[in-house]
């Protein structure tokens, strides 16, 4: 079970921190990612953590500036998300994967919480 929340409207070049509340098994042996849909696009991958490679990957247009972390102790993921631009515009999802694929696909997870709107705007 994964449940997200903390999206808003925020000004271009402000912050935004995500949360994710979940399992400590989920935590323990899922893949997790957060991922986003845009108004008209596809859902994209935007931070992904390989439970068995222990690497965290970023998508191009967030590097450097969204930070995917995790609490262990009360089972929550966090994003946190800098210098926000409009184009990070979206619903964001926090996502599990049980596949193992080390993928940050939407095809490559299997549970899904409900989504958080994040709206950048002046």
């Amino acid at each position: 079970q994964l449940q997200a929340s903390g999206g808003g409207l925020v000004q271009p070049g402000g912050s935004l921190r995500l949360s994710c509340t979940t399992s400590r098994f989920t935590l323990d042996y899922y893949d997790l990612g957060w991922f986003r849909q845009g108004p008209g696009k596809e859902r994209e991958g935007v931070s992904c953590i390989s439970s068995r490679e222990g690497i965290t990957w970023y998508s191009d247009s967030v590097k450097g500036r969204f930070t995917f972390s995790r609490d262990n102790d009360d089972y929550t993921l966090y994003l946190y998300m800098n210098n926000l631009k409009p184009e990070d515009t979206a619903v964001y999802y926090c996502a599990a994967s049980s596949l193992l694929v080390d993928r940050c696909t939407e095809a490559a997870y299997d549970y899904w919480g409900q989504g958080t709107q994040v709206t950048v705007s002046s």
